[in-house]
């Protein structure tokens, strides 16, 4: 093991092994682990193993590395790329260096990745292979960029990762952090059109790994193996690894979601935990083949971001033969809000079709529309109070301001506690649609419908699908004396969004019911799709 330089060896004797929680900001995380347990592989990522003392020397280095770009404390450095070890690599590095890193969904459109870029103000951009094409052809409007790296080499202009990591410096920088600075900046859609940036804070985070660890759940041994499949631009994907670093786990991680490719990982290398979207628990367990899988060393599975049926549910349990934890929080929470756990699946209790009970340290309101908090199983506003609450969304203090009221997290999601304290979701006060684990807010889809020239008005709702949970559908209101196919409009909107918010179909219809106001009731346009249903989010 590398012999730590005067500075790191002094600050860490003044930390007691002996405690539990050893870290003071996310930066200590490689620190703590590389004495610990700097033999263990810390990343596992296509046969190549990167161990704990390894992956803080290279911390180290890339904290060094981008200082010398000039970069200063609080600087943005953002990644677009698949799943990889680099990314997370990279977040150790911004955490010493007292930056933030970006985690960019490469599934957006360009003129969404423009806005993203030049949001964050990100200085340094790291680029996976599979997108240098698209990064190349918007390289002249991103304004606020110093640098671009190719993540794997092989570009013809942009220096490889690998390249200009080499030279730096391994000497820990030590760069003091308080708990309010930020940590990781997450884009979520926005309700007007536009992503907010989410910061989450050190504080944030240190938040989510004291939980972690205080909770029987996260009782894992160094060198156990998580598996990482979700994207790291995705909380789900962060916190899978996170939830690892933090206990000296091995992070296994995919780069992409391939169900083949799981079910062969898992027994080859005795995978013990992992985080699935309802989507994934969905296609493993309809993969042939899959009942003779070896699922031995499956501990628990987390399972979140959208709802899962029971008849799923009940189907994995059986098939993946290990305990079950769900998880409903939003990016804007650290992820973390509720849990249900492993005991509380026992269908006989009747409490599959909830989102479990508070996690630790996280409170909940059910508010009325007066504002006071609501009784058992009345309806209302999910409201937390906690912690792992985001500081704020970027250059967004409107937004902000909305969603955080006395240090109450408004969700907008609606539902109710039972008299047991379990939290049941029944509908969405925002209209945000949930396809496979990704959030679509409906005005943005509309924003980009709205610039077609042949239609009037138009309206986004959510309708059940059994595949992703939610499908996206338009209502279209056509300009008269214009023709226009729903063949067409999908096309458009594959031009200006992501393909996960492209309507997967298209209603045509006169005219779209509206409130004296103007307002657009989009329950009136839900209902038949819904009928028959307990809930309007599915």
């Amino acid at each position: 093991m590398r012999k730590l330089d005067a500075a790191t060896d002094t600050y860490m004797r003044k930390m007691t092994m002996t405690d539990k929680f050893l870290y003071e900001s996310m930066a200590d995380i490689t620190r703590v682990q590389a004495r610990k347990n700097g033999d263990i592989p810390a990343l596992i990522f296509e046969g190549r193993e990167t161990t704990y003392a390894q992956l803080d020397v290279i911390a180290s280095k890339i904290a060094n590395g981008l200082s010398a770009e000039g970069l200063k404390v609080n600087s943005r450095v953002a990644y677009i790329g698949k799943n990889t070890d680099l990314f997370f690599q990279m977040i150790t590095g911004t955490a010493k260096a007292a930056m933030v890193a970006v985690g960019v969904n490469w599934r957006l459109a360009p003129p969404e990745l423009v806005y993203i870029f030049e949001n964050s103000s990100a200085e340094i951009v790291i680029v996976g292979p599979e997108f240098y094409e698209l990064i190349g052809g918007i390289e002249d409007q991103l304004t606020q960029v110093k640098k671009f790296i190719a993540l794997e080499g092989g570009h013809d202009r942009w220096t490889s990762f690998a390249d200009w990591l080499e030279p730096q410096s391994d000497v820990d920088p030590m760069i003091s952090i308080s708990p309010e600075e930020d940590y990781l900046q997450m884009y979520t859609s926005g309700t007007t059109g536009h992503p907010k940036g989410v910061q989450l804070t050190h504080g944030n985070y240190l938040e989510f790994s004291r939980q972690s660890l205080a909770s029987e759940l996260f009782e894992w041994e160094a060198g156990e193996v998580t598996m990482v499949v979700m994207p790291s631009f995705h909380v789900a994907g962060v916190n899978a690894a996170i939830g690892g670093l933090i206990q000296g786990a091995s992070c296994l991680i995919l780069r992409d979601v391939d169900p083949m490719e799981i079910l062969k990982l898992i027994p080859q290398y005795k995978v013990n935990y992992t985080v699935f979207v309802p989507a994934v628990i969905m296609f493993l367990i309809q993969t042939p083949g899959v009942e003779k899988v070896d699922f031995s060393s499956l501990k628990l599975i987390f399972y979140g971001a959208s709802p899962i049926s029971e008849d799923v549910l009940i189907k994995a349990q059986e098939i993946l033969a290990c305990d079950f934890c769900q998880v409903y929080g939003l990016t804007e929470t650290s992820g973390l809000g509720t849990t249900l756990l492993p005991e509380h699946h026992d269908p006989a209790l009747d409490k599959l079709r909830s989102c479990g009970i508070a996690a630790d340290g996280v409170e909940i309101m059910i508010r009325g529309e007066d504002g006071s908090a609501l009784p058992a199983n009345d309806i209302g506003e999910i409201l937390f109070k906690s912690k792992v609450i985001m500081k704020g969304y970027w250059a967004n203090s409107e937004a902000t301001e909305k969603s955080i009221q006395n240090d109450w997290f408004h969700t907008g999601d609606a539902g109710y506690l039972d008299e047991e304290g379990f939290l049941f979701i029944r509908d969405r006060v925002k209209d945000m649609i949930v396809s496979g684990g990704e959030n679509v807010y409906p005005a943005e889809v509309e924003n980009a419908l709205h610039k077609h020239p042949a239609i009037a008005d138009a309206a986004v709702i959510g309708i059940p699908d059994e595949k992703w949970g939610e499908a996206v559908k338009a209502i279209v209101v056509k300009v008269p004396d214009q023709e226009v196919t729903e063949e067409e409009i999908i096309t458009f909107a594959r031009e200006q969004i992501a393909a996960y918010k492209v309507p997967k179909s298209v209603d045509f219809i006169d005219v779209l019911p509206r409130n004296p106001s103007g307002k657009i009731l989009k329950r009136e346009l839900r209902a038949p799709f819904w009928e028959g249903k307990e809930r309007q989010v599915n």
